[in-house]
């Protein structure tokens, strides 16, 4: 721009040269204000792809094609949605930027496993959403250090196995979904070991229906019994019992199942009445013998419904028995009185009628007889 103005007209040129100036002034205001943005930008730490809601804390990087988390994310985020991305897997270090998180939903992407204690810095996320990815197993531990953790759901994955425990201090969990995967089974240990538990979604595995699913069997019951809330097991096999509500398969199917099962099962069970529990084996043991009562030992709690049938027979029973009890004492002293009675009789007009002889003595004992 200087050299054009060189050849232009001395009042022309120092016009020209004026403009320059200005323009050179303009541009570099620009710069600095583009520089601004950027720095607040960056202080900000807002992924370029994302769009953060400072007001609501929230983080929005769904749709956006990512494959890893994202960096440079701000520190305040408290929700970040990933849902519908292509992330595969999840660093150690992934979210120590951001350590207040609540909610994480990472609902479908391609997440098949995680590094340990990818997620050991949450340490106040409630709400973690892995549905719909690639996962097949879940080790031990996975979920250790989210004290605060209470809605986890890993439905429409393609998990075979689940560890004996989701990790230290996981007890708060409210709500499990495991529907829509590839179960078989799920060891007891893990449900007991989530005590605040008030959900729980199963449908939709290939459960099998044998001893692996006794135990389970067991604490479904119980939970339903402390007023939880599921959609049920259906058995996919063996065969017999296919589509059969698990809570429905009779208990003397079981009965093969090793001892270690029962001894398990007496002791979550402590709360059942002596009485009942007495009876149950009563009745078990005058079908088998002496060596029934280690087969007895699983019963389970009968529903309410049976139990009350069975108040409502003793009772019934008591009464009859009573009734009866009471009609042959009535009759005893019926009996012993009418026989008092007869022997006085005898013994005070029959006696001296025998003694005179005579007809007309004897006549009104005849006509009482009569």
């Amino acid at each position: 721009m200087t050299a054009v103005c060189q050849f232009l007209k001395p009042t022309v040129a120092e016009q020209c040269n004026e403009l320059n100036v200005l323009l050179t002034l303009f541009t570099g205001n620009w710069l600095l204000v583009l520089s601004i943005v950027f720095t607040v930008h960056m202080a900000h730490g807002c992924p370029q792809k994302c769009l953060c809601h400072m007001a609501s804390k929230t983080a929005d990087c769904k749709n956006r094609g990512f494959t890893e988390i994202p960096a440079h994310l701000p520190p305040e985020t408290q929700i970040l949605l990933l849902q519908n991305n292509r992330i595969w897997r999840i660093n150690q270090n992934a979210f120590t930027r951001t350590p207040l998180l609540k909610i994480l939903d990472l609902s479908n992407n391609s997440l098949s496993s995680f590094a340990p204690g990818a997620l050991q810095k949450l340490r106040y996320l409630q709400v973690l959403n892995l549905t719909r990815n690639l996962i097949h197993y879940i080790e031990n531990k996975t979920f250790s250090f989210l004290p605060h953790l209470k809605e986890l759901d890993l439905s429409s994955n393609s998990i075979v196995r689940l560890p004996e425990t989701f990790g230290n201090s996981t007890g708060n969990i409210t709500l499990l979904s495991v529907k829509h995967n590839k179960l078989q089974k799920m060891e007891r240990v893990l449900l007991e070991s989530l005590p605040n538990l008030k959900v729980v979604l199963f449908k939709d595995n290939p459960w099998l229906c044998n001893c692996n699913v006794f135990g389970l069997k067991l604490w479904l019951e119980s939970f339903l019994y402390r007023g939880g809330i599921s959609d049920g097991i259906i058995c996919a096999t063996p065969g017999i019992r296919k589509g059969k509500d698990l809570l429905k398969v009779p208990y003397e199917l079981f009965g093969a199942c090793p001892l270690t099962t029962a001894h398990t099962h007496l002791a979550t069970t402590h709360h059942h009445s002596f009485e009942h529990r007495s009876s149950l084996k009563h009745s078990h043991h005058n079908e088998h013998g002496e060596n029934s009562r280690l087969s007895c030992e699983p019963k389970p709690k009968p529903r309410p419904v049976n139990l009350r049938h069975a108040i409502a027979t003793v009772v019934i029973t008591g009464v009859v028995c009573g009734i009866v009890c009471l009609m042959m004492l009535a009759a005893a002293v019926y009996g012993c009185a009418y026989a008092a009675i007869t022997a006085k009789y005898h013994k005070e007009h029959l006696a001296p009628a025998r003694q005179h002889g005579t007809p007309e003595e004897k006549e009104p004992f005849d006509s009482s007889l009569a």
